[in-house]
């Protein structure tokens, strides 16, 4: 099978798209077609042999072929036309917007091209944390308390730590931790440099956090192992930059049965049909023995390949189960209606 590795996108994660690409040369042993999106949003092939970080950075990715959109496929210039590029399923591991804010998927739906990642429905409450909050709600999962801000409103904090977060940011950009209203302005500043609402939850010092990654096969769940992430304070950029390298397999958390049973539930109340096509990885937390949401990831660093025993063949039988695209015919009954009883 031929897998075509969307990545790239306007972002401010473009850069760990790039490494998550790379990492995917060592985990799938399938034939991999590179796709690039710049920042100007131009689609590049990038041959497998020269997929390298330096290629991007010194800009000589654009001496490689460019790709135009048709229906079915990517296609590229050729002597007589185009050709089209032999691709299987598109496989997006565009971090953050373009790739989880719905752009990409809608342009794939729009062009009939098969793919995993999330739907458009799926990115929009997973790519903005105050909607994932209420989702959560909807679906009966629990989630720490928050308050959500925008730009121009009066922020009142009243018992410290806490931590603010970028709704539409992931990858720990624009996090802070804030210990006393000092720090407050300049945590703001930072948040509000990336996006233009933010959400504020209470920071739970050694607060347990839980991973847990996983995708729907004919009906069927597929789990990975439960990892328990090594952190200091909170997991920041610099370690979640890692995890989109990671191709070697984590260590299972050691939790009880029981914990483990419910910490499945809860992902299976967040995937429910929201995120069929999809390989998603939600983090938890665990408190006082109960489960709590932190965050969907639609579009996981190294599509989480490091939790799961066989990545490579649930990724070839996801590839397999995707859901079908509905098919609607237009008849023009109703305009034909009109236009027989103006006798048109």
């Amino acid at each position: 099978m031929k897998i075509g590795i969307v990545f790239g996108g306007k972002s401010y994660e473009h850069e760990i798209s790039i490494v998550s690409a790379i990492a995917m040369k060592d985990v799938l042993k399938e034939e991999l077609v590179y796709i690039f999106c710049d920042q100007n949003r131009d689609f590049y092939h990038i041959p497998t042999n020269v997929m390298k970080s330096k290629l991007f950075s010194t800009g000589d990715y654009k001496k490689c072929d460019t790709l135009t959109l048709k229906k079915g496929a990517f296609a590229k210039k050729a002597m007589f036309g185009d050709k089209n590029l032999d691709v299987d399923v598109i496989l997006n591991i565009t971090h953050g917007g373009d790739g989880e804010d719905g752009l990409l998927a809608s342009l794939f739906e729009f062009y009939n091209l098969p793919y995993i990642g999330p739907r458009k429905a799926a990115s929009s409450v997973s790519f903005n944390k105050f909607l994932t909050k209420g989702y959560a709600h909807s679906v009966d999962v629990k989630t720490i308390q928050y308050k959500y801000y925008t730009k121009n409103d009066p922020v009142k904090v009243v018992q410290f730590p806490v931590i603010i977060k970028p709704v539409t940011l992931g990858s720990s950009i624009g996090v802070s931790i804030v210990k006393t209203q000092e720090e407050l302005l300049y945590a703001l500043d930072v948040a509000f440099e990336f996006d233009d609402a933010i959400i504020i939850e209470p920071f739970i010092s050694g607060i347990k956090e839980y991973n847990l990654a996983g995708t729907k096969i004919n009906d069927e769940f597929k789990f990975s192992i439960v990892e328990e992430p090594q952190k200091t304070e909170f997991l920041d950029f610099d370690k979640k930059y890692l995890d989109f390298a990671r191709t070697s397999t984590a260590s299972k958390a050691d939790i009880s049965e029981d914990l483990e049973e419910r910490i499945k539930e809860s992902f299976k109340k967040i995937y429910n049909t929201q995120f069929d096509g999809s390989l998603i990885r939600c983090d938890f937390f665990v408190q006082d023995n109960e489960v709590y949401l932190n965050e969907i990831n639609p579009i996981p660093g190294s599509m989480a390949n490091y939790l799961f025993e066989d990545f490579n063949n649930i990724l070839l039988s996801l590839c397999k189960s995707l859901p079908k695209t509905k098919d609607i015919k237009i008849t023009y009954e109703y305009v034909n209606k009109i236009h027989a009883a103006k006798g048109k």
